[in-house]
């Protein structure tokens, strides 16, 4: 849906989150402290995040429908380390209770189509970028959940350091590892410069490819991901194999969650009928039409 605005809510704001049902979106600095929950065009409340840290990671905030069918809020209000979750209309803390955080930076959050979990691709003092997924309907009874270890296992699980992460569909999770691909032994774990594919019903790493090229920040598309990082390109999940690419529409080289300030995260969007991808660039928008499977064949990987 296109709706025209004309309000201005200042230049220090240069992100926004929308909610699935797009009633409510969240106004943010990347890495800023403060933001703005509207409803439509109108200001719901200010939000806070610990300014510990804000400038070197992005803002950790999220908007989902619960399988009950409430719109929640996602964020951490307080201390950088501690999820919470709100009632998107009341702003009703749904996560009362005791507490035992952990150490590590949530970042870049994202409720799972259906509402059941959360995913956390943050940092851990090194830096070092890790990925987290928590029950979230449990986390209603027992927040606590939420500074566990989540329900991905350590074994098998990442040997690489995570740069980036986006819910396929409401059971599988694509990841994507830095640091130089190894040829060696094969092990169960998520190694180097690899894009994988995580179930949550099999427990267990479906799919698990080679990254040629850096992948950056991952945007979900049915059995595909738009890998940005330079320039966008389109990414079988299956298989890691190029579908398509559009070397002339420039994106920033940017990985992970956390670091320097002068290389943002790149701004884009892709339609809802995932057939096209809208791109910031620096004094226009490009509008990429995305190829159906159809148009494209991929080659097998070893």
């Amino acid at each position: 849906m296109e709706r025209r605005t004309s309000v201005d809510r200042g230049s220090s704001f240069d992100r926004s989150v929308v909610s699935p049902s797009g009633s409510y979106s969240v106004v943010h600095a990347e890495r800023g402290t403060e933001a703005l929950l509207l409803e439509g065009d109108r200001v719901v409340r200010e939000l806070n995040r610990s300014d510990y840290q804000a400038d070197a990671f992005d803002y950790p905030v999220a908007l989902g429908v619960l399988p009950d069918g409430r719109e929640v809020l996602v964020h951490c209000p307080e201390e950088y380390n501690v999820l919470e979750i709100e009632d998107a209309e009341s702003g009703e803390r749904l996560t009362g209770g005791e507490r035992r955080p952990k150490d590590v930076f949530h970042s870049r959050l994202a409720v799972s189509p259906g509402g059941t979990h959360l995913l956390s691709a943050g940092w851990l003092w090194h830096p070092y970028g890790i990925v987290e997924v928590f029950d979230l309907v449990g986390s209603l009874a027992d927040p606590a959940v939420l500074d566990g270890p989540g329900v991905l296992p350590s074994d098998p699980g990442v040997a690489a350091e995570v740069v980036s992460a986006c819910w396929l569909d409401g059971d599988r999770l694509a990841v994507a590892t830095g640091g130089e691909f190894r040829d060696e032994e094969e092990t169960p774990a998520l190694g180097p410069g690899q894009l994988g594919v995580w179930s949550l019903s099999a427990g267990r790493w479906i799919h698990r490819n080679r990254a040629d090229l850096p992948l950056g920040t991952l945007i979900a598309r049915g059995d595909t991901v738009v890998s940005l990082h330079g320039s966008p390109r389109l990414i079988d999940v299956r298989t890691g194999a190029v579908a398509a690419e559009w070397p002339t529409v420039e994106v920033s080289l940017r990985e992970g969650s956390y670091g320097v300030t002068h290389v943002p995260t790149p701004v884009a969007a892709l339609h809802p009928d995932g057939t096209r991808l809208a791109v910031a660039q620096p004094e226009s928008i490009a509008i990429i039409a995305l190829p159906e499977r159809a148009e494209w064949q991929l080659p097998s990987r070893d």
